[in-house]
């Protein structure tokens, strides 16, 4: 143990030595510490000596660059040099498809379980391209389209000429109704049309589980037992409301219908909306910061994303 004993530790184990010489003898003044030729002397003879005596006191502490865990023989190394720091735990590793484990509540907030949540679902890496593509095809699938303006043979007014094609100076016009005049018509101008465009299912699936998996990640997944509340009454709903933290807009998803009592419950808030589980979709899941699901919830949409998606065969060419 003397061999691994650093250089550092020796060379100021003269001055630390004749400190604690000069701490333990009390006829010892402060003349031995400018001794420092017999100090190396005597520790040239003392070969024998142990780690455990040469490495106790506290001040050789701040020489000490290793920290020490104990083992078999807890003798070899003095209990004051040893780590009594606790090991930092790892935090989970996101994306890996790992079953996650959950508590099951309800809303009066009573321990009912856990709940396995599907690693394939639920636990996906969280890629962003992804998610952004599935929202533009539903923010460009829900747009109206209804926009339009007026072609020239759509536009009021008269068709007659409004001067001779000659002999006036002024640029020949057939029409009022141009888009050179004001009130006429717009060229190429918007009209009534779809702006959906065509996204593959399995990127539109794997958006979903994306936004599952970023909810679970950051804790902000609610599993409960049901969806049964005692009142219609909102303000006993809003008292499990403010029980949540760092909350501001909340998703609930049932499996089937919604409970009667708790539209009326929360019909009122607008930071509050329900959604079937046939009804959940990413761009719902990112306008909330809050997801709660029931258990039949859970259940319908790991039933839905593990369904293979069918692919319909096109017909035979008749040759």
């Amino acid at each position: 143990m003397a061999a691994l004993i650093s250089k550092r530790l020796l060379r100021s184990y003269g001055s630390l030595h004749s400190l604690r010489r000069c701490f333990d003898s009390p006829n010892a003044g402060f003349d031995s510490l400018h001794k420092p030729t017999d100090i190396c002397s005597s520790l040239c003879g003392e070969r024998a000596i142990s780690a455990q005596r040469l490495l106790t006191g506290s001040m050789m502490q701040r020489f000490c660059t290793s920290s020490f865990t104990t083992g078999h023989d807890e003798d070899a190394f003095p209990s004051d040099l040893l780590s009594k720091k606790p090991l930092a735990k790892s935090e989970r590793d996101v994306g890996l498809c790992q079953d996650l484990l959950i508590p099951v509540t309800n809303f009066r907030n009573e321990d009912k379980g856990y709940m396995v949540l599907a690693g394939d679902v639920f636990d996906l890496p969280i890629r962003k391209d992804i998610v952004h593509r599935v929202v533009l095809w539903q923010r460009a699938k829900r747009q109206q389209g209804t926009h339009s303006t007026k072609t020239i043979s759509e536009v009021s007014g008269t068709g007659r000429k409004p001067w001779n094609q000659k002999g006036t100076g002024r640029a020949r016009h057939g029409s009022l109704r141009g888009p050179q005049f004001r009130g006429g018509a717009i060229m190429h101008g918007p009209k009534p049309r779809s702006h959906a465009f065509k996204l593959n299912k399995k990127v539109r699936r794997l958006g979903l589980k994306i936004a599952l998996s970023n909810r679970a990640a950051e804790g902000k997944l609610i599993v409960l037992e049901d969806l049964e509340v005692p009142t219609h009454k909102t303000k006993n709903f809003l008292n499990y409301f403010n029980q949540l933290e760092d909350t501001k807009k909340l998703l609930i998803v049932d499996g089937g219908p919604i409970n009667e009592k708790l539209k009326l419950a929360t019909q009122n808030l607008h930071y509050v909306n329900l959604l079937p589980s046939i009804g959940l979709n990413v761009y719902s899941i990112l306008l909330h910061d809050t997801l709660v699901m029931s258990k039949d919830a859970v259940n319908r949409i790991v039933e839905r994303m593990h369904t293979p998606i069918s692919t319909k065969s096109k017909p035979p060419i008749n040759g």
